[in-house]
């Protein structure tokens, strides 16, 4: 919680930011939902009007593959900039005097987000196979996004994402076997996954801005439909079909391995989202290959996730249990991966 000096300090930074003349803070408080970052939701009065924000900072400890709470702050206003359904980018402090820790403030958004529920309380999000189509539009958007000095490209500078990878899924499997590297982690079906993504690797014809976490979970809804897609903390270059994969693979369904598009609807709603927004078919094989890297990326984030709490860096009953997960996951991995599925090569 913040003393009574950072307080002072948030609002006078949030004062300049808005170039507004009184900012209160009435209340602070923290989020619960996010498993990297920390996250709290701030009720402010700007010049007698009331506003919510919701401040965005490190946790004690992350992961390899999270992108610094300014690039992300970068990201999401190139993504609102390109009509993507973001919460409003306020601004990023970079000095870490005013709340202990550089953060990014953006606006509050209503609505549920918890992909359990999502899934679950058919209340939520309305029309479900509509739900499903729009995001794939607003997913087609993000993949809209140009670089930096491209015809069309937003105003935002996005050169720290560097130059694309000519081949993602090699590019992907690399970043993988280095994170498990990096917390010393020994996991053969891992490996033999890893392998067999690499002799199964599909062509990527045009590396776009993939979110890399697009999936239940991590877009919010209120009873008429989508509010937000949150949480760009892993977006870079990449290859489209891999976000595709991302929001229908198994492990991100919630109980309903039935509706494939997230949990939520038959994957065949969002499809016809995807390609009527983005005006490219979707080869079926590229995405089921990307689904198999989906359990492949979430194994390895999820033992990323254990580490923290076991090295001691962040005590956490969920990271720990998140930790646990990566076991099923293999077993996952080594069912879709089997010789008989793909045959031999």
């Amino acid at each position: 919680m913040l003393d009574a000096d950072q307080r002072t300090a948030l609002c006078a930074w949030i004062g300049r930011t808005l170039e507004a003349g009184t900012v209160t803070l009435d209340d602070i408080r923290p989020l619960t939902g996010g498993s990297i970052q920390e996250n709290w939701m701030l009720r402010c009065r700007v010049d007698g009007g009331e506003r919510g924000f919701v401040l965005r900072k490190d946790a004690p400890a992350t992961i390899a593959s999270s992108r610094s709470r300014s690039e992300e702050f970068h990201i999401m206003r190139a993504a609102f900039a390109a009509g993507v359904r973001v919460p409003e980018p306020v601004g990023f402090c970079a000095d870490p005097s005013v709340v202990g820790a550089p953060f990014a403030l953006i606006g509050l958004v209503s609505g549920v987000g918890l992909g359990p529920r999502v899934v679950k309380d058919t209340s939520l999000g309305g029309d479900r196979a509509a739900l499903a189509e729009q995001l794939g539009r607003e997913l087609a958007r993000t993949h809209g996004i140009l670089r930096a000095g491209s015809p069309g490209a937003p105003a935002d500078d996005l050169a720290f994402l560097g130059v694309p990878e000519p081949d993602p899924a090699l590019a992907e499997i690399r970043t993988l076997r280095a994170n498990l590297d990096g917390i010393g982690a020994v996991r053969p079906a891992l490996e033999w996954g890893l392998r067999w993504a690499e002799l199964h690797a599909p062509p990527c014809p045009e590396p776009v801005l993939v979110h890399r976490d697009f999936r239940t979970g991590n877009y919010m809804v209120d009873a008429e439909g989508l509010t937000a897609i949150l949480d760009w903390e892993f977006a870079g270059w990449g290859d489209p079909v891999q976000d595709i994969g991302w929001f229908c693979a198994a492990c991100w369904r919630f109980g309903r391995p039935d509706l494939e598009a997230g949990g939520i609807a038959p994957r065949a709603a969002f499809y016809r989202g995807y390609e009527a927004e983005s005006g490219r078919g979707i080869d079926p094989e590229a995405v089921r290959y990307w689904e198999v890297m989906a359990h492949l990326r979430w194994a390895v984030i999820a033992l990323e996730q254990g580490h923290r709490h076991v090295s001691g860096q962040e005590t956490s009953l969920e990271l720990a249990l998140t930790g646990r997960m990566a076991p099923e996951l293999e077993a996952a991995i080594l069912r879709e991966t089997a010789p008989e599925r793909w045959g031999a090569r």
